[in-house]
């Protein structure tokens, strides 16, 4: 483990010896894994020498996709099974030196459709997990993905950690309580967990059926595929994006510092942009596309945000963690990669 912070300006090279150094050999558990994020996270691990066992439900919908593992199949261990099992988790919880709790629940059309069902996987699921620890291996360290949803409608810009939470939605009131959760268990039982307020991220790997996991795979298919791009509203709403790389090089920090246990940091962008401009941005980028300006469904203006971004200096101040990926950079290897993948996220 390292002690102390990390400072922004590290040299790749340097970051690289240091999660060498962490991880190589260690026994990691990664939930969710066959999902966006979580692919990413376990392609960098596989990289670094850890020992990955992922566990992934493959529910339709929720963006578990195998083909995300290409190339590493025969680097980790695989276990299609549900968060929501006890039994399950209990065994595979022990001898974990981390857990990257991603698995979870990111609808919040779904949320509100059906409550329960996100009241299952985002609450009780999470519960579960950290009993399963309590249990049987209180040694371990969590990394939880919670996300900015949970502020709801910001009273100020950009939004910080000590924003009230007020969610406009039942998944936001949920991932709040997961992420809950996971602090109390480090306050109460020493159990180490970090949690890791999430932004909008892309990349590569990303769920692109629909755009109930997020509005950014969605457009980026109708892109490559020649598609019109539909905005709701007036396309002036503001938000801030993360590439995944980025995302994954945070999670990998908070694992590797004994400081973050315990805390709650925001990730966020450098360059908050409306959503208009973001498709202006794609279409320069691709070459071509179209878009058009449509009005809000009522149940997602229900449960809109209006502008988002978010304040990331308490994680660069205390990990030294920023974001090193350019919009227009993180998009153009985005595009780059659907265009010869597309037909595996179909």
């Amino acid at each position: 483990m390292i002690q102390q912070a990390i400072n922004s300006t590290m040299p790749d090279s340097t970051f690289k010896r240091l999660a060498e150094a962490s991880f190589a050999k260690k026994n990691i558990l990664i939930t969710g894994g066959l999902g966006f994020i979580g692919s990413n996270l376990a392609h960098r691990l596989v990289a670094l020498g850890a020992q990955v066992t992922l566990i992934d439900s493959l529910v339709p919908d929720y963006g578990g996709n195998p083909f995300n593992l290409h190339g590493i199949e025969d680097r980790l261990h695989l276990n299609i099974a549900d968060v929501r099992d006890e039994h399950s988790m209990a065994y595979l919880v022990q001898g974990k030196d981390y857990i990257f709790n991603l698995a979870g629940q990111v609808s919040h059309i779904d949320s509100m459709e059906n409550p329960y069902i996100d009241l299952e996987i985002n609450v009780r699921s999470q519960l579960s997990i950290m009993e399963a620890c309590r249990k049987n291996n209180r040694a371990v360290k969590i990394i939880y993905t919670s996300t900015r949803q949970i502020y709801g409608k910001p009273m100020y810009l950009p939004v910080d950690e000590n924003h009230i939470a007020n969610p406009t939605d039942v998944n936001g009131i949920n991932k709040l309580c997961g992420e809950l959760y996971h602090i109390l268990y480090n306050n109460v039982y020493g159990i180490r967990a970090v949690s890791l307020r999430l932004t909008n991220t892309y990349g590569p790997r990303q769920l692109m059926k629909h755009a109930r996991q997020g509005f950014i795979g969605l457009f980026i298919r109708r892109i490559v595929e020649g598609r019109e791009i539909q905005i709701f509203g007036d396309g002036s709403q503001v938000r801030d994006f993360n590439y995944v790389d980025d995302v994954v090089d945070a999670m990998l920090l908070a694992a590797m510092n004994e400081q973050a246990n315990g805390e709650i940091y925001n990730l966020g962008g450098d360059e908050p942009i409306s959503l208009q401009a973001l498709v202006e941005l794609m279409i320069d980028l691709n070459g071509g596309g179209s878009y058009q300006l449509v009005p809000f469904p009522p149940e997602k203006k229900a449960i809109d945000i209006g502008d988002f971004y978010g304040n990331y200096a308490k994680i660069k101040a205390a990990l030294g963690w920023y974001p090193k990926t350019s919009l227009r950079d993180g998009l153009k290897k985005t595009l780059d990669y659907y265009k010869e993948n597309l037909h595996w996220y179909k």
